[in-house]
């Protein structure tokens, strides 16, 4: 065999390789086809014998409704008045431990339902400048008169009463205790908190001492008691603690339940020290409270009252 046919028979060579590499393209390609066919028909019939998926569901949309009773406190802010029996103011702007008529030292000159008056620039809302007191020597036992303490003899005892009778009595005298208690409270003690009159712009226009509509209610009675027994602690151990303790701001949160007891208390907000925060909560947590009354009690949440942002402040040099 020479070179020339060795030349001239690789033309055969290579037709026979491209048949080959042509049959195994059109055998791909009919494997590929047939694979995709078979998978839609699977598709298909899958869908159409099996049974649909439900569709999904929306996202829970829950509401919040205010379901207790409706309160005085939630439809007007407390504020602490003097006690002038007052008659019933026609604007009931505050609820109060008094009743109390708006007036203005000042013209009207802003927005708010308050009088307007020159003073210092404070958070707080005083009318009056007074330095604080604490309690006096009114709340000692007294001695008896001699006439009682020779007598030995016990005392009758009273016929008993019905339930029915004990809770009419109840119910009429809640409110009467509630106001034996608090002005028991004020003969017993000489308390007052601090105050600094401060700068107000409102929009009173009778003029006269500084005041504002304040319906007195015997939810802001208790009030009153609630935010007296703590002040009254809070000034000793501020002054016991002095050197320890920084200027700044404190406010807590709390529950009192309708036994009177202090629950879910929680310091909101302190710029101050931890000796200081040591202190407002010591007084909140030792503070003698009195049930809340019945009357009372209807007109809070079943967990009792709710007292947000109570605030104490240590202002810079007294």
């Amino acid at each position: 065999m020479t070179t020339a046919d060795i030349v001239f028979a690789q033309p055969d060579r290579l037709r026979d390789h491209e048949q080959d590499a042509r049959m195994i393209f059109w055998a791909l390609l009919v494997a590929i086809l047939i694979h995709v066919l078979v998978a839609f028909f699977l598709a298909a019939f899958s869908g159409f014998f099996s049974p649909a998926l439900p569709a999904p569901e929306k996202p829970v949309e829950l509401t919040l409704m205010d379901l207790s009773p409706t309160s005085a406190s939630k439809n007007s802010a407390f504020i602490e008045t003097e006690d002038k029996n007052a008659p019933e103011p026609k604007d009931k702007t505050f609820e109060s431990n008094a009743n109390s008529i708006g007036a203005s030292e000042l013209a009207a000159a802003g927005e708010m339902p308050l009088p307007s008056q020159a003073g210092k620039d404070r958070p707080l809302m005083d009318f009056e400048t007074n330095q604080y007191s604490l309690d006096s020597k009114g709340a000692q036992a007294q001695q008896k008169p001699a006439s009682q303490q020779k007598s030995a003899q016990p005392a009758a005892q009273p016929e008993p009463i019905t339930a029915a009778e004990q809770f009419a009595l109840l119910t009429q005298k809640s409110a009467a205790a509630l106001d034996a208690a608090a002005a028991s409270s004020q003969a017993q003690s000489a308390y007052r908190r601090q105050k600094e009159k401060t700068h107000i712009a409102g929009n009173i226009t009778n003029r006269g001492i500084s005041s504002v509509n304040a319906l007195g209610t015997p939810l802001g009675r208790y009030q009153k008691i609630v935010a007296d027994s703590i002040g009254s602690r809070w000034y000793t151990y501020v002054d016991q603690k002095r050197d320890l303790i920084s200027i700044g701001t404190l406010h807590l949160q709390f529950v009192v339940d309708r036994s009177g007891r202090i629950k879910n208390l929680k310091v909101t907000e302190n710029s101050s020290n931890e000796a200081f925060a040591s202190v407002c909560v010591q007084s909140v947590l030792e503070a003698h409270l009195p049930p809340i009354p019945p009357d009372v009690a209807q007109s809070l949440p079943p967990e009792g009252l709710e007292i947000e942002g109570l605030g104490f402040i240590i202002y810079p040099n007294g």
